[in-house]
């Protein structure tokens, strides 16, 4: 189907490969590529054609989505695909990059003459699988049309946020949204850790604020994971969410504002990592309320 619409995705981890899915079902022509070829062959069964190098990927692509771990990750594999671009392609930028790493994609867009989209998405594994992610984007409006089928099959919304995607608008509500949820995180993991602490049934403490105002969707689902044992596969891994707190710290000392939530959140999760928690969920910074691994 010449007329197809085709998309290379470059990184299928916990959140490329289920993009990489639901693209396909979507019905667009999709390739995919990632650093280690094994995790990404599975979805050669969903009608996704593997490629062996970055290049081999991207070519003749209408758009180019990647979804690596950082900024510089992102930035070397766009490299490596840098002979198999053609100018005027759309590059859609999903990885979590901050402010000053997105300048260095957006100067490497400009030199190859690809139509930067900042895209980051809020949401982790389940909902990157159902696809029900939520894209914060900037970018030209002129492309914003022919990329919608992206962004319909891998979110339940878009909230376009700007016309510059160098203008880093996407990238800082990203990271807005990104310090909410860790706060939430650590303060779930806290709280459970108290009560292991104080010999409190952790059961207790649910049933008190269930369906008030203290409730919320975020504290069953981490909860259910610590208490169930459940921290692999993750819905988003310690090592990543220590990754993007020290964007958000680096962010807030640019702007001139004090987190000292994230900060210490931040010594919470390398804590976790150091103690062997670095793939598991990023509810694992209970751990880093206690000594040792346990």
């Amino acid at each position: 189907m010449p007329d197809t619409f085709s998309v290379a995705v470059l990184g299928t981890g916990t959140i490329g490969a289920p993009m990489a899915r639901n693209l396909a079902r979507a019905g667009l022509d999709v390739r995919a590529w990632n650093r280690s070829r094994e995790k990404a062959e599975p979805l050669a069964a969903n009608g996704v054609a593997v490629a062996g190098t970055p290049a081999d990927a991207v070519r003749g692509a209408d758009a180019v989505l990647t979804m690596l771990h950082d900024a510089p990750a992102a930035l070397e594999v766009m490299e490596r695909a840098a002979a198999g671009l053609a100018p005027g392609t759309v590059w859609i930028q999903s990885s979590t990059a901050g402010l000053d790493g997105l300048a260095e994609l957006a100067a490497f867009a400009r030199e190859r003459e690809l139509v930067l989209v900042d895209a980051p998405v809020s949401g982790t594994r389940q909902p990157a699988e159902q696809g029900t992610l939520v894209v914060l984007a900037a970018g030209p409006p002129e492309v914003r049309e022919r990329i919608a089928p992206v962004f319909e099959a891998i979110g339940s919304r878009t909230r376009w946020v700007g016309e510059d995607a160098a203008s880093g608008a996407a990238t800082r509500l990203k990271l807005v949204v990104n310090s909410w949820v860790l706060t939430v995180t650590h303060g779930v993991a806290e709280a459970l850790a108290l009560a292991e602490g104080l010999g409190t049934d952790p059961e207790d403490f649910l049933a008190v604020v269930e369906g008030g105002p203290l409730d919320m969707g975020y504290l069953k689902a981490k909860s259910q994971l610590l208490l169930g044992g459940s921290l692999t596969p993750p819905s988003f891994a310690t090592a990543t969410a220590a990754k993007d707190t020290e964007l958000i710290v680096a962010a807030g000392e640019r702007a001139g504002v004090r987190l000292d939530m994230a900060a210490a959140g931040l010594e919470r999760f390398r804590r976790a990592v150091g103690q062997g928690h670095g793939g598991e969920d990023m509810a694992a910074s209970y751990f880093a309320s206690f000594d040792g691994t346990d």
